[in-house]
């Protein structure tokens, strides 16, 4: 591997704390804001998808405008419906349509590939307080626990190193670093519990959610190499597209809410 230069690192770090603080500040602004920052990653997300699956300009347009519909009626009161089943619906209408028109099933996969996570996400924004430990905490968890497992991955796959966890599809990743991920996954969680009363069993549930956070890196690394790309966009200095970005938070957010929603599960 070769190794990154410190100007590199720099940048890296830098716009990865940037985009952690404004997420940040979009969660504490409310419900409106929140949607309004997830909605228009879902829609770069699905431009994204698109080029890695090597769609044309004109269908990659027409993906971007179906998945916006649904991503629209998410919008929350009095906007909107608000995330919800109707919700679930539109996103599979609007696969159909993407099917119906370019006859691509990749292309109609990336709506659920990219609209079931900013559902999921807006889901966990939306609960209530008091019912569950609120959604303000809850969206937060979901988001801060792949943070978190970014953070250790790569400090523990530095330092340490050793045998790699898939080397035909990210070479970079070892098993230290998976390691690494879930433990700073499971302190993170432990600490919202201790400081913000986060359940015990969503602090529990972070160390599954790392491995899924690393494997939905893992996909979207699969896909680049399919495609033959590094990034999937360039809109982020350092990190890329907006999927290299979120890729974890892909096959986390939607698993988050599963627990949310259906307490029996854990």
């Amino acid at each position: 591997m070769t190794a990154s230069r410190p100007s590199d690192l720099r940048t890296r770090a830098i716009v990865g704390v940037a985009l952690i603080c404004v997420a940040v500040a979009a969660l504490l602004m409310g419900h409106i804001l929140f949607w309004m920052l997830v909605s228009v990653a879902g829609v770069l997300m699905q431009a994204e998808w698109a080029g890695l699956i090597g769609a044309d300009r004109k269908a990659r347009r027409l993906s971007m405008f179906a998945i916006s519909v649904p991503l629209a009626i998410m919008a929350p009161d009095p906007l909107a419906a608000g995330p919800s089943f109707l919700s679930v619906g539109l996103l599979m209408g609007a696969a159909l349509f993407v099917l119906a028109i370019t006859r691509s099933v990749r292309l109609a996969l990336g709506i659920f590939y990219v609209g079931i996570p900013v559902l999921a996400l807006l889901f966990l924004r939306a609960q209530p307080v008091g019912v569950t430990p609120g959604g303000l905490l809850l969206a937060f968890w979901a988001l801060g626990l792949v943070w978190a497992t970014d953070i250790g991955a790569y400090f523990a796959g530095r330092s340490i190193g050793g045998p790699k966890l898939a080397p035909t599809i990210s070479p970079s990743k070892t098993w230290a670093g998976l390691l690494g991920g879930v433990v700073a996954a499971l302190a993170f969680g432990f600490a919202l519990h201790q400081l913000a009363g986060l359940p015990a069993r969503f602090a529990a549930a972070c160390g599954i959610l790392a491995v899924a956070a690393q494997a939905g890196d893992l996909f979207e690394s699969a896909m680049k190499r399919r495609a033959g790309v590094k990034d999937s966009g360039t809109l982020l200095p350092g990190h890329g597209g907006v999927l290299d970005r979120l890729d974890g938070v892909v096959t986390v957010a939607p698993l988050a809410a599963l627990l949310v929603a259906v307490p029996g599960l854990l």
